[in-house]
């Protein structure tokens, strides 16, 4: 994990060489699940396994972007809220993303891109419950996302989907409950950006 963040740390740094460069805010939508909820049963190994519902989320945050030779390297700073729905109750996220993505324009204003993300929970909670949950196993994940933008002047649109390379449970916070929650997300991402 350690050494992935070096690396981004590097890229970042060798960017700062580019032949041409910008900065700028971006917000948007996002729509997903994190992944299946298992509830533990003495009598039975496999207890129960539901699927989370998608909901509706937001991201807010900054990104920059370095040129190189027609390739690009967009690292982001991104504050993102995601909801879950399993049966009963909610699950709500507040995490800090850190996407560091290579991208090329491929037609005018139209560009791919794709490279790791990097998470951070600040929060996960369950809401619309009496069921308590504790902190999730690893505290910086590493997902990826891959998808498509299009810039116009100095405004941008971006739609990506974010995966999970692994899970990141979260477990129950009492015994007698005994549940888990894989946290990691699956999640579409429509984004308006602005470059100063």
């Amino acid at each position: 994990m350690k050494k992935l963040m070096i690396i981004a740390i590097l890229l970042c740094g060798t960017a700062m060489t580019a032949q041409e460069s910008n900065w700028g805010i971006k917000g948007g939508f996002n729509y997903g699940a994190t992944g299946d909820l298992k509830w533990e049963n003495a009598t039975d190994d496999l207890g129960e396994i539901l699927k989370g519902k998608e909901k509706s989320g937001y991201h807010l945050g900054v990104f920059t972007q370095f040129e190189i030779v027609g390739i690009f390297l967009q690292p982001e700073l991104i504050y993102t809220r995601l909801n879950t729905e399993y049966e009963n109750f909610d699950y709500k996220i507040d995490k800090i993303d850190v996407p560091v993505l290579l991208g090329v324009d491929v037609f005018g204003p139209l560009n791919v891109k794709a490279g790791p993300s990097f998470q951070y929970i600040i929060e996960n909670e369950l809401e619309n419950t009496t069921l308590k949950i504790g902190d999730v196993e690893k505290d910086i994940t590493v997902g990826y996302q891959i998808g498509a933008g299009v810039n116009l002047g100095r405004l941008g649109f971006d739609v990506r989907y974010e995966g999970a390379f692994t899970e990141n449970t979260a477990f129950s916070e009492t015994a007698d409950e005994n549940f888990q929650i894989d946290s990691r997300p699956s999640q579409w991402i429509l984004s308006l950006s602005y470059a100063f």
